[in-house]
Parts: structure tokens; sequence; C-alpha cells
């Protein structure tokens, strides 16, 4: 397991309303766990109400958490996006932006949703084999990431690691998350 990370605010899109965004990573031979955790004034963000575990659309213009993956070393990615109505959309990329959503995941991730006390926490499961043959036994590069929708409807950009300029999530500086297979010699 990689320790609890932080995530900061671009500071171009700062807020108030958002006082820490954590996630945690652990993973399997087959499987990618992923859980996020926002602190913060949830009355004044819009969180959307929980559902059932479905694809969604465009989960990237409200509040979302994020998770981009590659093989170490190589040019594409699939970044996910995890929604805390528990919709999810999966995309798939050749390189930089180069690709779009796919329409058929053989195994959706698993989506668990709780909020309480200022806390939103996201918990998901996402089945490696079935983004790619190569992810089960391949170092991992991954950049994690949130967009954060005000009631006001201010949206503000959370990463690992923002590279200069605008927010930009799928920028290689942001891979900044290594993950070894997990039967790697040490």
């Amino acid at each position: 397991m990689v320790p609890r990370s932080p995530l900061t605010c671009h500071p171009q899109t700062s807020t108030d309303a958002v006082r820490a965004i954590h996630a945690e990573v652990s993973r399997s031979a087959d499987a990618l766990r992923l859980t996020f955790l926002l602190v913060g004034d949830l009355g004044r963000l819009r969180i959307p109400p929980l559902g059932r575990v479905q694809a969604g659309r465009d989960l990237w213009r409200h509040t979302c958490f994020e998770a981009f993956i590659g093989v170490a070393g190589a040019a594409p990615y699939h970044e996910l996006n995890l929604a805390p109505s528990a919709e999810w959309t999966v995309y798939a990329f050749d390189g930089y932006r180069d690709g779009g959503p796919l329409r058929d995941v053989a195994r959706p991730p698993r989506i668990v949703v709780g909020a309480d006390h200022g806390e939103l926490e996201l918990d998901a499961l996402i089945d490696l084999g079935a983004l790619s043959p190569a992810y089960p036994t391949a170092p991992l590069r991954l950049a994690l990431a949130a967009v954060v929708e005000e009631t006001s409807g201010a949206l503000s950009y959370w990463a690992l690691r923002h590279p200069p300029g605008a927010p930009d999530f799928h920028h290689a500086d942001g891979f900044v998350l290594a993950l070894e297979p997990p039967d790697a010699p040490w």
C-alpha cells in the first residue's frame, strides 16, 4: 500500500470550501484499490446524490475523483473518473489526450461512497486486467486528481502534482506515483 498522499489545489483555482483531499492506493496482482477522502464544508459543494454503480458521462465537469494509469515508460494510459454518485467512466489514450471513452468495460469498477461530518470518502476497486492485459504484471505509473464543484459553480482542481500552467491532469509531469507489480523482487 502506498501511504496516504495529499492532493494539492491548483493555485489558479483556490477554494476555502475544501480543507484537504487525500488518496490511498494499494495494488494486488489483479486489482487496484483507490480511496479518496475529501474534508471540507460539504454543504458548499455540489455533490451528486448516491445512486447505483453505472457508467456516466462528462463526470469530470463536476465533483469527481480521477486516476490516470499507464505502464511505466509507455505512452498509452487510461483515465478513470469516479463520481460520488457511484457513476464511473473509463477513457483509453494512445498518447497525450489521444483517445476517448471506452464503450465496453468487461468488469466495471466497484465503488463505495460515504459522507459524514464534513468528510466524503470514495473507495473504488479496479480490475487491472479489464483495462489492459499488461497492467497486472507491469510496473505502473499513476496520476491522482480530483475536480470539486462548489454550489456557486466554481471548480477547483486537485492533484498529486500539477504541471506548470493551467490545470492539466493528462500531463506526463503528473504521473508521479510508481507501483511495482506485487511479486516484484526487492
